[in-house]
């Protein structure tokens, strides 16, 4: 069953969106904000995840970031595919089982029985990654999926301060895309779904025709076309993502991932592993595998619902569009994988028809002048990373910039524009955009790690500029494999 087929008399359509995203981690190092970050997010969201989505009309969002690092582990002798080896066969199956033993002694029984489960799920990684599973390749094998492409480094793109290096963002991330997927097909992830008016023309001199966007104070206001794609000037749409709908799995209190029967997250072990469920009773799979089932056919007639409401409203079917940050299912939510695997099964026997966001962005009718600013981040709107809490990172990048592209245009000018020196600033300034290191400082979810990123970041710029000024070399780039189909023409660009 694909999800395809005849709905001729349907209620509508669904496009979920998963959104894959991790920073540069590769080599800055270890738990819990290093490479293990990456090495986990392997082994528990993106190895079920794209068993689950195989042959369905499912929208996979790759950040050019992510796939920059996912390609150092396609090598099986590669150092960065040995140390993920490493870390699954040692720090989570050794650990675990050394966590199980622990709890047997002190009598704990059933909550050692309760790390079973995740044991299995770390064996059936060792197992895939010892018979060569690779996730890149994994990825452009998928059938019926839609692989999207996003800016290089998933800066928030508003905050960038010039239309050259949005364009050199954007571009970067494409042309990667380009000679990873085999060719690009306009639709990319927006990253935090932030916008802005006046991105149209970075975005389509791009080659971008479709992305998602926020569309909450549309949706508050009492606005019906959250459940439209909506055509923008310059030839783009933008598909507003249903946040009724996504909040059902996003919410912190009420959300479906706090129920029950489900793994606790929060509550872990010595080595942080979570043999309790969420009412603090042992984990129970069977238990956790029935509510995410549940779960969603509560989804799945939530969509129809509304699907239906729209119908009955205008006489036109609706797309509602369901975005979600892949690494939530299956880490956060350790049942998410299982509960999506549900939804795309139910869906069509309700009338549901699943769609690529692509496909959702075709049937475009409703036009706008365009689109508020938006993101998907607290408050809908910018603050998240644009605010006090953030002021060095923004100023550090804004300054990089700037710096960079005027250093770019006297490089072209000498006749050095494809000087080595040129491109390491050019990648420590992607590296500097990141939207994650703005996140972590606002959201204190990190400790002092987003600003020592950013300082390490901005002195091998600063390092960078000084050796293309002075003609000297360069040494190898801390961030080995980022970014490497630089579009540094777009910033010397007008």
């Amino acid at each position: 069953m694909n999800g395809r087929g005849d709905h001729s008399g349907g209620v509508g359509a669904l496009a979920l969106v998963l959104h894959a995203h991790m920073p540069y981690v590769v080599g800055f190092g270890t738990w819990p904000f290093g490479e293990e970050w990456l090495w986990e997010a392997i082994a528990s969201v993106y190895l079920p995840l794209f068993e689950t989505i195989d042959g369905f009309p499912v929208t996979l969002g790759l950040t050019p970031v992510l796939c920059d690092q996912l390609e150092l582990v396609e090598n099986g002798d590669g150092p960065e595919r040995q140390r993920l080896v490493r870390f699954v066969e040692e720090t989570r199956i050794g650990l675990v089982g050394s966590d199980r033993r622990s709890l047997r002694e002190r009598g704990e029984g059933a909550l050692a029985e309760a790390l079973a489960s995740q044991e299995g799920q770390y064996r059936r990684a060792a197992s895939a990654l010892a018979a060569g599973w690779r996730p890149l390749a994994r990825a452009r094998a998928l059938r019926g999926v839609e692989v999207l492409a996003s800016a290089a480094t998933h800066p928030v793109l508003p905050i960038v301060a010039t239309d050259a290096a949005r364009r050199f963002q954007v571009a970067t991330g494409i042309a990667s895309h380009r000679r990873r997927f085999g060719g690009f097909g306009g639709g990319i992830w927006l990253p935090e779904c932030a916008w802005r008016p006046g991105l149209e023309d970075a975005l389509a001199r791009c080659g971008v025709r479709y992305f998602c966007v926020d569309r909450t104070r549309a949706v508050a206001s009492g606005g019906a076309e959250h459940l439209e794609p909506l055509a923008l000037p310059g030839g783009l749409v933008a598909v507003p993502i249903d946040w009724e709908l996504v909040r059902l799995v996003w919410d912190e209190r009420s959300g479906y991932p706090t129920r029950a029967p489900y793994r606790d997250y929060y509550r872990g072990t010595e080595h942080h592993f979570n043999p309790w469920a969420n009412d603090g009773l042992p984990y129970r799979p069977g238990r956790a595998l029935a509510q995410a089932e549940s779960d969603a056919r509560d989804f799945v007639a939530r969509v129809a619902s509304r699907l239906r409401d729209y119908q009955r409203a205008t006489g036109r079917c609706g797309v509602v569009c369901c975005a979600l940050d892949a690494e939530l299912l299956g880490h956060w939510w350790a049942e998410g994988v299982e509960w999506l695997r549900s939804v795309l099964r139910l869906a069509p026997t309700v009338g549901i028809e699943l769609v690529t966001l692509g496909e959702a962005a075709s049937r475009a009718r409703r036009e706008v002048a365009g689109l508020e600013e938006a993101s998907w981040g607290s408050g809908k709107d910018l603050s998240t990373w644009d605010c006090a809490a953030a002021d060095e990172i923004v100023a550090a990048a804004r300054v990089a910039e700037l710096r960079l592209l005027a250093a770019a245009r006297r490089a072209v000018r000498a006749g050095c524009g494809d000087a080595p020196a040129l491109a390491r600033a050019a990648r420590e300034l992607l590296a500097l955009q990141a939207s994650d290191w703005a996140f972590m400082a606002t959201k204190r979810t990190a400790g002092p790690y987003p600003l020592e990123r950013v300082r390490a970041h901005r002195r091998e710029f600063d390092a960078a500029l000084a050796a293309l000024e002075h003609c000297r070399p360069v040494e190898r780039p801390t961030v080995g494999n980022l970014a490497p189909d630089l579009a540094v023409e777009h910033l010397c660009a007008p």
